[in-house]
């Protein structure tokens, strides 16, 4: 009888816990630079595609929120029992104001731009005008991107103190253009390409922002406040074929402050992280850029992700997928920063 009662209990315990996974919900940011049928393919989200995106969105029933109160809320666990979306534009490019900014008004859906201020008014970027008039409408958010969308990350060879001005001269001048212009002054910044390093985190981190890359992901409680990711919705990664998993998405169960900034010290870079009680290595997958599915590593506790070669470039990403019970997908994006590769 006991062992009977004891049963009971455990397959109590083993549905209110599928319970509450099934119930858990995150913050999926979507990352968009031009949307235009003629701009750089690399960077550019056709119209066509942008527009089944969000009735991919509205069929699923997904609410849209507004990228800083979704984000304070998934860090707090705070999320309802769906997942929410939030969406976001770099660089501030004309296409977004002359295309996405209308259809996203048909459906009343928020959304932020993070804007590189030295480039305002520029061909092909938005004018201040055109941001002014963007910012009337209650549902958009103007955002720092720095004042000239230089990479961040300290170079080799670089002076630190002459790193540190400069980057303190990026990040504030931005803000202090924003808020002098629009009168924003939003606690939100999206790194240029993606990429940063601890020492820029502690920047912003200093200042209160939250810092948005490039690395793809969900943002749930354990994600860090500096290094929050964003699904990247150009034509090559945002096929409709892909995007439901991604919308669904769930935070990687591990504590994002525990990986690393990123920087390549050893190529190929190593990846550890604890699977902890939701995660079992058999059903785990791993990616690396240009290689496809990587092995791994583990010793039933924790993980180790190499990729079987040295990879090429100045940015490039190990994935790794996890089931999570309700039909979705745990997911975690590393990216990885060569200081040694070229700029681009």
């Amino acid at each position: 009888m006991t062992n009977f009662k004891t049963l009971i209990a455990l397959t109590a315990l083993s549905i209110l816990l599928m319970a509450t996974r099934a119930v858990h919900a995150d913050l999926v940011v979507l990352q968009y630079h031009h949307v235009d049928d003629s701009t750089p393919a690399a960077t550019s989200t056709s119209r066509s595609l942008f527009e089944a995106q969000l009735q991919m969105i509205v069929d699923l029933g997904l609410d849209v929120v507004p990228l800083g109160s979704g984000t304070q809320q998934a860090l707090a666990g705070e999320n309802s029992s769906s997942n929410q979306i939030a969406i976001s534009f770099d660089d501030a490019y004309e296409s977004v104001y002359r295309f996405a900014a209308p259809v996203l008004a048909q459906h009343n859906m928020p959304y932020t731009v993070f804007v590189n201020t030295d480039a305002v008014g520029a061909r092909g970027y938005m004018s201040w005008q055109q941001l002014k008039e963007l910012a009337n409408n209650p549902q958009v958010t103007i955002a720092n991107h720095s004042s000239d969308h230089a990479h961040l990350a300290r170079k080799p060879g670089e002076d630190e103190q002459v790193w540190s001005k400069r980057v303190d001269r990026s990040l504030d001048q931005a803000q202090a253009a924003l808020k002098k212009r629009m009168g924003t002054n939003e606690p939100l910044f999206a790194y240029p390409y993606g990429e940063y390093d601890e020492a820029v985190e502690r920047k912003l981190e200093q200042r209160g922002w939250y810092g948005f890359g490039q690395q793809s992901g969900a943002i749930g409680s354990q994600s860090h406040n500096t290094r929050l990711p964003r699904f990247p919705m150009a034509n090559a990664y945002g096929q409709l074929g892909s995007l439901k998993d991604k919308l669904l998405s769930k935070a990687f169960p591990v504590d994002a402050s525990k990986l690393p900034d990123g920087v390549v010290r050893l190529n190929p870079p190593v990846l550890e992280f604890e699977l902890g009680q939701q995660l079992s290595p058999e059903r785990l997958t791993c990616f690396a850029s240009g290689l496809g599915r990587i092995d791994f590593t583990t010793d039933g506790k924790t993980v180790t992700v190499q990729a079987p070669k040295a990879l090429s470039g100045r940015r490039f990403r190990y994935n790794c997928t996890h089931p999570s019970g309700d039909g979705s997908f745990y997911w975690l994006s590393q990216q990885w920063l060569n200081l040694d590769a070229p700029e681009d």
